[in-house]
């Protein structure tokens, strides 16, 4: 996803979604954000959560670089790429975009990079803890997660992608 600062300074941010417990695993936001970022975001994320079967991503170039397709080599793990333009195929991580456009990038004026980390951050963890979502039985995903048990107390589920580039 794309937005801009108060100064009209643009500004990146990289949501990580769980397919399968809508949970938003990660929001990492900054100027830019590449490939080399995106696996490490990757491998922060799997200290807690494990590493997916199965990865998918949009076309845009911090995913369809070298960076991302060797760190998913290394471990096994399959990149699968949305066709171009269409969106519809990434249906979890457009719902999660638009929801956080429209309850937080569109609501707040973001003075600088820091706040807008922040603030962002809260509200992920809002939208983890305490906003219900129809699909998982009017709980929170959080809520929904810890009523599976995880083998080895990790969670091997596949995990969705969106970078900062849009399709549209």
């Amino acid at each position: 996803m794309s937005d801009r600062l108060s100064n009209g300074r643009r500004m990146r941010v990289l949501n990580i979604i769980d397919q399968y417990t809508r949970e938003c695993l990660a929001t990492e936001v900054d100027t830019s954000i590449n490939g080399v970022r995106v696996t490490r975001v990757l491998d922060r994320i799997a200290l807690t959560r494990g590493l997916p079967e199965i990865i998918t991503v949009d076309n845009g170039p911090e995913f369809s670089g070298r960076a991302l397709d060797e760190w998913a080599t290394r471990r096994d793990i399959k990149i699968d790429f949305i066709r171009p333009g269409k969106p519809i195929e990434n249906a979890f991580i457009e719902s999660f975009n638009g929801k956080l456009r429209n309850e937080c990038l569109e609501m707040n004026w973001f003075l600088t990079m820091a706040e807008a980390r922040e603030i962002i951050e809260k509200w992920r963890i809002e939208y983890n803890t305490i906003r219900p979502h129809r699909s998982l039985g009017g709980i929170p995903p959080e809520k929904f997660a810890k009523s599976f048990e995880f083998s080895d107390g990790l969670a091997h589920l596949n995990q969705t992608l969106e970078g900062a580039v849009s399709l549209k």
